[in-house]
């Protein structure tokens, strides 16, 4: 980030990249597979169909067949996608005003990693160590 600007979202973009390359390597290749797309805000669509009426709400989305499910019937449509809207991570993050944007970019990624995975929240907590 540079002159104390917020992150464009190819540095949000960067971020989440990194974050997947900071996982323990059983998860890192894994993780590589699913694509990262980075928005202001998230669609018209996916909201209607999370029922949330605020764009501000959504900070990440897992779109997939999260690892615990799949089949090898499964036919891919295509990747995996995790989706970070960068207004709303920096509307919380200025609301939260005690926290470094790239630690909340990655704790919204991991969140969202934990869909893929299929991970509980104590697997989650070993990975994130964001409410230590």
């Amino acid at each position: 980030m540079t002159d104390g600007l917020p992150p464009t979202l190819e540095e949000i973009e960067t971020i989440a990249h990194d974050t997947v390359e900071a996982l323990p390597e059983a998860f890192r290749g894994p993780a590589r597979t699913v694509a990262i797309r980075v928005e202001d805000f998230p669609s018209d669509d996916m909201l209607a169909s999370l029922d949330i009426d605020s764009p501000f709400e959504l900070t990440g989305l897992y779109e997939g067949i999260p690892l615990t499910e799949k089949s090898v019937f499964d036919q891919p449509g295509g990747p995996d996608v995790i989706w970070l809207f960068r207004r709303p991570i920096l509307d919380e993050w200025a609301d939260r005003g005690d926290v470094e944007i790239g630690a909340l970019v990655a704790h919204v990624m991991v969140h969202e990693l934990a869909h893929h995975f299929g991970w509980s929240d104590d697997d989650i907590a070993s990975i994130d160590r964001w409410w230590e």
